[in-house]
């Protein structure tokens, strides 16, 4: 699928994230995941933070939650399994950003397959992410 919607799935588009409103206005995440345990967007902030301070075992715990959530959203929004998660839907994008420091930080560990895995579902659900992201 890394080509396109070469099958017509409709994209799947999430409802707004309720963590957003909060980090926006600059609440720590930390005090916002309690909160709204159920957004992937925090976990993808905390997760971001932690590698961006090399704490790459708590970058993967919090990237893996924030993508176990995303995953949850998508299926309540519809999602089968496959088709378009697009970027440019901003509620998708603590999926995505949780999805990309899961990769991350699986290879930073070691974990190659899990790495690999986690690029190639960022590539096919959003190349428009994949791109933006780094991956």
């Amino acid at each position: 699928m890394s080509g396109g919607n070469l099958l017509g799935i409709p994209e799947t588009l999430l409802p707004e994230d309720p963590a957003s409103a909060p980090l926006a206005q600059g609440v720590d995440p930390r005090e916002v995941a309690p909160r709204v345990p159920t957004s992937s967007l925090v976990w993808a902030v905390l997760a971001e933070d932690a590698l961006g301070e090399d704490d790459v075992l708590e970058a993967y715990a919090f990237a893996r939650t924030g993508y176990h959530r995303g995953l949850d959203s998508l299926r309540r929004a519809g999602w089968k399994g496959q088709g378009p998660v697009p970027w440019s839907h901003e509620p998708n994008q603590g999926f995505l950003r949780a999805l990309a420091a899961l990769s991350r930080a699986a290879g930073t560990i070691g974990e190659t397959d899990e790495q690999q895995r986690c690029a190639s579902f960022l590539r096919d659900s959003s190349p428009e992410a994949a791109e933006a992201l780094g991956l």
